[in-house]
């Protein structure tokens, strides 16, 4: 494996180490891949990033890149930052502002020969499509352009992985998405391994061929987009990714086997369900998000709708049941329906996702 973590942990502050940043983090990247590491505020994934780029030094743990060991804890070892051969691309660019587009991508390989130099300089900027911008200042750039510039000069000394930190979070929201899919062809393009912190989960999902969902500086989930929403590992990557409620539910014995019972009525697709017997009674809570909800005039179930937002082609809509649940539904924009109506909807679950029963079931977004 091209990065291996094996028990990472990180404490601060150091004179008094009671708050762990990073707890027991085991993960691996194979070598031309894109990860992300997403989860709220505080929850240790730029201290993770930090690690790896060995500007920190983990209390446990090791961190090897191609066979190296980079930092063990327990030997007190720990290779300089500069000698790891990782790049970095922050979220404010950090570009220079006297310097020319050019100028700003050679930066990091001036001790190059001139005419490697100019011929790397000029298949980033390429490669970034920003070629015709060489002789251009930062300034005269959009962030979107600065921020491939950025990438291209973090690019430009060959590293043999790529560390970016919340590279879109200062662009707006329609930009961020398109800039995230363009840097995963340059990252694909440029055969790059890289390793990327966000917040947000479409950014994630645009440029991670595997990613790691953090809760409370621990490692819930390293998986990819699919398994992650469909097949979510713990309670909290339920909750954190997508839209969606816990239900109270039961898994029952059926005359075909075993199927669960929800406010919305049976769920029958339970092929990756346990049996009743892993829960008290069968008891549990069942997942079900936006998409699993559809509207059905002709459903004799009927939500009373509390909350709707336009999203353009569909609302997602809050709906409240006679039983006092709520549960939450993609809509197709057309169906434009008031709040305080009721309608018809139904559950239609390719993936039943269950977690033993809470005192009271949550929203799960």
């Amino acid at each position: 494996m091209f990065l291996s973590l094996a028990g990472l942990s990180l404490r601060y502050p150091r004179a008094n180490p009671g708050r762990a940043a990073v707890e027991g983090i085991t993960l691996a990247l194979p070598q031309g891949a894109v990860g992300v590491l997403i989860g709220p505020s505080g929850c240790g994934k730029t201290s993770l990033l930090r690690l790896v780029a060995g500007l920190e030094r983990p209390d446990t743990g090791r961190i090897e890149i191609q066979g190296e060991v980079l930092a063990d804890a327990a030997r007190r070892l720990h290779v300089a930052p500069e000698q790891r051969r990782i790049g970095m691309v922050f979220q404010d660019y950090a570009l220079f502002p006297h310097l020319s587009i050019a100028d700003n991508v050679a930066f990091g390989i001036a001790d190059w020969p001139r005419a490697q130099r100019e011929a790397r300089v000029e298949h980033l900027l390429d490669l970034v499509g920003l070629a015709h911008a060489a002789r251009r200042a930062p300034h005269q750039l959009s962030g979107g352009q600065q921020q491939r510039v950025a990438l291209a000069r973090a690019l430009a000394p060959k590293p043999r992985l790529l560390l970016l930190d919340e590279p879109f979070s200062s662009l707006d929201v329609d930009l961020r998405e398109r800039l995230a899919q363009e840097v995963r062809t340059i990252l694909k393009e440029s055969g790059t391994t890289a390793l990327l912190v966000t917040h947000d989960q479409l950014e994630a999902f645009a440029v991670g061929d595997v990613i790691g969902v953090m809760n409370k500086g621990r490692l819930e989930q390293w998986d990819d987009a699919y398994s992650l929403y469909h097949r979510p590992a713990s309670r909290f990557v339920a909750g954190f990714i997508g839209h969606g409620v816990f239900a109270p539910a039961r898994i029952v014995a059926c005359h075909h086997g075993h199927c669960v019972e929800t406010p919305l009525g049976e769920l029958h697709d339970v092929a990756d369900c346990p049996l009743p017997s892993a829960y008290p009674g069968g008891e549990c809570d069942v997942l079900l998000r936006a998409d699993d909800i559809v509207h059905d005039d002709a459903s004799p179930v009927r939500a009373l709708i509390e909350r709707k937002a336009f999203r353009g082609s569909e609302f997602l809509y809050t709906l409240k049941l006679d039983s006092g649940e709520r549960v939450m539904a993609h809509v197709p924009s057309h169906h434009d329906h008031h709040v305080g109506e009721w309608v018809g909807i139904r559950a239609e679950v390719d993936h039943v996702v269950t977690f033993p029963r809470q005192p009271q079931s949550a929203a799960a977004d």
